[in-house]
């Protein structure tokens, strides 16, 4: 089975930045997009960027387009995601899982890594 991990969350200012890093392990979701999710407090979980694989075409939430960058990662089976501009908006529990492309949905919405959490504040 596919293993999610990931990484580099923590807690910035407004206006600062956050690198995150998703890994696969294991067998991976061979065809599929890859992409991020988040969950503020007391919210949904929600749809934030994804990569195409066969064409590394980036799709990104609204709310997220022209600040937040998705890529792969040098390392195979890796991608991460560039913050930028950071507002308490984005306070919220990011995690990485392979997405339907252009659904925007993850393909397996019943396993999910641990998340990495990303604090807004000042």
């Amino acid at each position: 089975q596919v293993q999610l991990v990931e990484s580099g969350g923590g807690l910035v200012q407004p206006g600062g930045s956050l690198r995150l890093s998703c890994a696969e392990l294991g067998r991976t979701f061979s065809g599929y997009a890859m992409g991020w999710f988040r969950q503020p407090p007391g919210k949904e979980r929600e749809f934030v960027a994804a990569i195409s694989w066969s064409g590394g075409f980036p799709y990104y939430a609204k709310s997220v387009t022209g600040r937040f960058f998705i890529s792969r990662g040098q390392v195979e089976n890796t991608i991460h995601l560039q913050m930028n501009s950071l507002s308490p908006e984005d306070t919220a529990k990011y995690y990485c899982n392979a997405v339907n492309v252009p659904a925007l949905t993850p393909v397996d919405n019943d396993y999910w890594g641990q998340g990495t959490q990303v604090t807004v504040s000042s």
